[in-house]
């Protein structure tokens, strides 16, 4: 059980996180639009770039092979993607677009793809880092 906890349990949380924060009206990053955009489609993808990592450890943990979990992660992270833009859509003061959901699922993939060909490459610090955090 403890392992299960110790794998699942940030997954859940980061769900909690993304799920309070769109439970909020959203107000303005910047004044100047184009800056604006831009902070706000990074977060989209930072926060679902570390949700994908998350589901991604926690399948591999729980024995799915290195490829399925990648897949699996990707897969994850789009549909609470879509659930959290249908969730934005009944919360005052914010809007629910597609375009977001490409920005989330842009994060997953940008996550699963830097774990797999980027970190086995990284210096080996990182790389015992991301040993010792069980993504490689």
């Amino acid at each position: 059980m403890s392992r299960f906890l110790r794998f699942w349990f940030p997954v859940v949380l980061w769900a909690l996180v993304i799920y309070m924060f769109s439970s909020k009206p959203t107000g303005t990053a910047s004044y100047i639009d184009w800056q604006d955009f831009i902070l706000k489609k990074s977060a989209h993808v930072v926060v679902f770039g570390t949700f994908a990592t998350l589901v991604y450890r926690a399948l591999k943990e729980s024995g799915a092979d290195k490829v399925s979990a990648g897949y699996l992660a990707i897969l994850a992270a789009i549909v609470y993607g879509i659930l959290d833009e249908i969730h934005q859509s009944f919360t005052p003061g914010r809007g629910s677009t597609f375009r977001d959901v490409i920005f989330d699922t842009i994060g997953a993939v940008l996550a699963i793809y830097l774990i797999w060909k980027r970190l086995p490459k990284m210096p080996p610090r990182l790389r015992r880092w991301a040993k010792d955090f069980q993504l490689i």
